[in-house]
């Protein structure tokens, strides 16, 4: 094993992996707890909308003999004909973690660096690290991204600026104005990357539209995902949209037939079913939200509540011995130690049932001694 270990990167020796949690009924045995709510990744409780949920029971087994369409073809028609753009503008691949991989490929060589914040989604920072980029990270201010800081931290070798918005995990979010003076500050010196992964659970005229910034800046990439508003995170289908020479770069470092057919298939559906999904998730956020806002105000909690399906707490007690009570008692949240927020968790927003499942164990475990 040394051997092997001497022959690889350091970025690579070093770099801790993330290890995703196990099956429900492996977890459930081992907690002892006799169901499980999983609110520790921002899954849509509701599903996909009506006509996905169709298109997968219609899908015949012997289709699964077939490789899917390379470059999502079907689906990238439908994309553009929503956003009114040339189908070759978008670039689908397995979620959005793996189209952040082929944008830092594409884009980022030895020496060269990104700029992201220190608290948003972990994965641009991952993904550049054992690929051997630096990675910047700027801290946020009262929980937000930071404009000016992050321009500050824009050098000759930055070759890319993550800007996720709505900020996961905090909510909070750039507007029109503010994205279009940190656009101007930067004067096209490095690529942006926005990435719209909570985008629709936003209803505000004042959020900026991506599709719409990307037509006046090209150096500007929009991801989106299927994996949260739709339903689909099962089926990991993400995808990025810019202009025709930027996606054309990236697509030569992209993996053809990364996105299985029935995940196409899914996504193409739900986009043409989308309008009472969002509005009827819209509405089941909104209510989990207050009732968990209520929750935390009576105990007396720190909490952070922006836009998107989670909020973040402050907690009393460590939040990997807060996580393990929980799980005995059919509750799962995600810890935040490991995205610099030692002692909080976040929590998904679901239905009633598993809402009242959480403020029972949460309430239960803290007041016990």
């Amino acid at each position: 094993m040394t051997r092997i270990l001497e022959r690889i990167p350091d970025y690579v020796r070093h770099f801790e992996r993330y290890v995703p949690s196990r099956p429900d009924p492996v977890l459930m045995r081992q907690y002892g707890a006799s169901y499980l709510y999983r609110l520790n990744n921002n899954e849509n409780t509701l599903g996909p909308p009506p006509l996905a949920r169709e298109a997968i029971a219609a899908f015949p087994a012997e289709r699964a003999a077939v490789y899917p369409s390379g470059d999502a073809y079907d689906l990238r028609q439908a994309l553009a004909t929503r956003f009114g753009k040339s189908p070759d503008q978008f670039l689908v691949g397995n979620g959005s973690c793996e189209v952040i991989g082929s944008v830092i490929r594409a884009f980022c060589g030895p020496g060269d660096a990104i700029v992201t914040a220190d608290k948003t989604f972990a994965v641009y920072e991952w993904v550049a690290k054992f690929s051997g980029v630096e990675t910047r990270l700027v801290p946020l201010t009262k929980q937000a991204l930071a404009p000016a800081a992050m321009l500050a931290a824009v050098t000759e070798n930055t070759r890319v600026v993550f800007v996720c918005n709505p900020n996961n995990p905090t909510g909070s979010w750039w507007n029109r104005a503010t994205l279009e003076r940190f656009l101007a500050g930067l004067d096209s010196r490095a690529l942006v990357v926005l990435d719209e992964a909570y985008r629709e659970y936003l209803d505000d005229p004042d959020f900026p539209d991506g599709m719409e910034i990307m037509e006046r800046h090209d150096n500007v990439l929009v991801f989106r995902t299927f994996s949260k508003m739709y339903g689909l995170a099962g089926f990991r289908v993400g995808y990025l949209c810019g202009s025709l020479e930027a996606v054309d770069i990236v697509r030569r470092t992209h993996i053809a037939y990364s996105v299985n057919s029935l995940g196409q298939i899914a996504a193409t559906a739900a986009l043409a079913d989308d309008a009472g999904h969002i509005a009827a998730t819209r509405q089941m956020v909104a209510a989990a939200k207050s009732a968990l806002h209520d929750l935390f105000d009576t105990l007396g909690l720190e909490y952070v509540s922006g836009a998107g399906n989670f909020i973040m707490v402050r907690t009393p007690m460590s939040d990997t011995l807060l996580y393990r009570k929980l799980m005995q008692k059919g509750v799962m949240v995600r810890t935040m130690t490991g995205f610099r927020y030692p002692n909080w968790i976040r929590v998904s927003m679901a239905e009633a049932p598993a809402m009242e499942a959480f403020a029972k164990a949460f309430t239960s475990v803290l007041d016990t001694p």
